[in-house]
């Protein structure tokens, strides 16, 4: 929400994709399905009231529903009755006067956009939803499967990816710790680490302990996706070898030699 011109549409046009969530644009409904109304105190009561019904509906199935429009006073708010609240509070005046007037900003939002891109409110905004949903066993969920010796930016990136695809991320560890020198974490420090770093994330990721899984089969026919995420030359370009030796961090960066 927020006033005619701060960027609402701007926004839902990435995150709804982003979220694969339905979108329901306030002058869209009002002009293809209810142009009866205008924008009395009463009109605007009943369309809040009916964009809610219309958002209810479309996340029946435990998808999404992105509603933008300006839903400016406290009783169209408390109509629409919203889950999760984005005000994008980035101009102080509207194009219209009488809503200008009118405008009462959220109570409580759940996310207030002031500054930045499009871009990044995305990125804020998928963040703060990750924090508010819950672990599902029956919806669909990606798979990750690795030792992770240790977790870094690469391996974050690939859940990040994972979850843009699935909603939620199963990341398995392969149960290594200690065989060798290139395995020296065992499971509780690896999923340490993984949560440690993938706290935004919320509870959209599950780690689990696999025994040492060297080869992976299936039945024809079962339907699994399967998917190679290639990531770009700098992420690639970590290297759990050289986090080990104490060259880079876990971020890449360089850190210089491991002293003897």
């Amino acid at each position: 929400m927020g006033l005619p011109g701060s960027g609402k549409t701007t926004l839902a046009e990435k995150l709804v994709p982003r979220i694969n969530a339905a979108w329901f644009n306030a002058d869209a409904i009002r002009q293809d399905i209810y142009s009866e109304l205008g924008f009395s105190p009463e009109d605007r009561l009943t369309h809040a009231t009916r964009m809610g019904k219309l958002c209810e509906w479309a996340s029946l199935g435990g998808g999404y529903a992105v509603a933008d429009f300006v839903c400016p006073t406290k009783q169209t708010q408390e109509a629409f009755n919203p889950d999760f609240t984005i005000w994008v509070d980035r101009i102080r005046e509207g194009r219209y006067e009488d809503t200008n007037k009118m405008f009462e900003p959220p109570a409580s939002p759940d996310v207030r956009l002031t500054e930045g891109t499009p871009d990044e409110w995305v990125e804020q905004v998928v963040a703060e939803l990750n924090k508010t949903e819950q672990w599902d066993n029956q919806a669909p969920t990606a798979l990750l499967i690795g030792r992770y010796q240790p977790f870094h930016k690469g391996h974050k990136t690939l859940v990040a990816e994972a979850l843009k695809r699935t909603g939620q991320c199963c990341i398995a560890l392969r149960d290594v710790g200690g065989i060798n020198d290139s395995n020296p974490y065992n499971f509780e420090q690896v999923k340490e680490n993984i949560l440690t770093a993938c706290v935004e994330f919320g509870d959209k990721i599950k780690v689990v302990e696999l025994p040492n899984i060297t080869d992976i089969f299936y039945g024809r026919g079962v339907g699994y996706n399967i998917e190679e995420l290639v990531l770009d030359k700098e992420i690639q370009k970590i290297s759990a070898t050289k986090i080990r030796a104490g060259e880079i961090g876990t971020d890449g960066k360089l850190l210089g030699m491991r002293p003897e």
